[in-house]
């Protein structure tokens, strides 16, 4: 979750689209370069341990962009394939 949003706060959308899970990934990503994400902080964690092959992360992200100020509350599950964690979606 924390190199996903640094990839966000960077405008890395190469890194964000190789940790999507090919399942719900889209074809392209165009992240808003007015878009500046600020802080994240893990509200949750369930499962994601080494043995898991699943997650979820409970976050808050925190941007500034050219309408103001705002904040995102997400859950998001993760699965692993091959001892790496993609994102599958938000629930």
């Amino acid at each position: 979750m924390r190199s996903r949003f640094s990839a966000f706060a960077v405008g890395d959308s190469a890194y964000l689209l190789a940790t999507w899970h090919s399942s719900t990934a889209p074809a392209a990503l165009d992240l808003d370069p007015e878009q500046r994400w600020t802080r994240l902080d893990i509200l949750h964690t369930t499962r994601g341990g080494m043995l898991d092959t699943e997650g979820t992360v409970e976050f808050r992200a925190f941007y500034r962009g050219r309408d103001g100020a705002g904040n995102q509350l997400e859950t998001s599950r993760f699965v692993k394939q091959n001892r790496r964690w993609f994102y599958l979606d938000a629930v």
